[in-house]
């Protein structure tokens, strides 16, 4: 069972934002720290940046302009915490404490992925999707039901009726739609809008890879300040999910679907 979301889904044009504003921190420094919470919904776009890095707040704007379009941006933009800053500058250590479970993908989840970014190809606009066994839901706004039905025979297709969806409907937070990003790992933090110093996103990341891998669970525990996890250094497991993030072409791409 799995549901998918598409990366014109509110929550994930909050994702969306957020990871372009720590790409704007990375193209200003190379191991900046920072971390962004964006709500979004019906006009207003509200950004509180946490960074150490020298982000421009036109900058910012223009950002969710090219993402979402015409609405207000409210942006606050404040330094990290120098204490924690500081501790941060002899090395990579965990950022935060958290417990970590990295779980190998299912047929049925990379299925729906793979149907979801097949709609959303040809219906680029707010739509989620669920797979539970033979059952296919698929809610696609803006779209032509009955040609989806050619498509898609079996599918249960908009139950309640056409729709149009998008951040003038509904609201959107970061990190609200995790089950869609990780599928059954799970994880003690978010995974959007922050640094690789984060265990929340670099944890994340390379246990789900390590899963993968392996094709069994792993779980994985942190303390904040921790320079080794699961016998590996602190910056090792950094650089190995900053090559994961250049791979799928930025900390912003990485958010439109999240790690499958």
């Amino acid at each position: 069972m799995i549901e998918k979301v598409n990366p014109c889904h509110p929550d994930k044009v909050a994702d969306r934002i957020a990871g372009a504003v720590v790409d704007l921190a990375y193209a200003a420094e190379d191991d900046p720290k920072i971390a962004v919470e964006v709500l979004i919904g019906h006009g207003v776009c509200h950004a509180i940046i946490e960074t150490t890095a020298n982000i421009d707040r036109e900058a910012v704007a223009a950002v969710i302009r090219r993402i979402v379009g015409g609405v207000r941006p409210d942006i606050r933009i404040v330094p990290q915490d120098a204490l924690l800053s500081e501790n941060q500058k002899q090395g990579f250590r965990c950022g935060d404490n958290g417990i970590f479970k990295g779980m190998p993908l299912t047929d049925e989840q990379k299925a729906l992925s793979r149907t979801a970014r097949a709609i959303f190809a040809r219906y680029p606009c707010d739509g989620k999707y669920i797979m539970d066994g033979s059952r296919l839901i698929i809610c696609q706004s803006n779209a032509d039901s009955a040609a989806l039905r050619e498509m898609y025979a079996a599918a249960e297709i908009n139950p309640l009726g056409d729709w149009t969806g998008g951040t003038d409907v509904d609201t959107g937070a970061t990190n609200r739609k995790l089950g869609s990003d990780m599928a059954d790992s799970i994880t003690g933090g978010g995974l959007h809008g922050k640094d690789l110093s984060k265990a929340d996103v670099s944890i994340n990341i390379y246990a789900f890879l390590k899963a993968q891998e392996s094709g069994k669970p792993v779980t994985l525990c942190c303390a904040i300040g921790d320079d080794t996890v699961d016998g590996v250094p602190y910056a090792d497991i950094v650089a190995e999910t900053k090559n994961y993030i250049r791979s799928v072409g930025g900390f912003e791409k990485f958010a439109e679907w999240g790690l499958f």
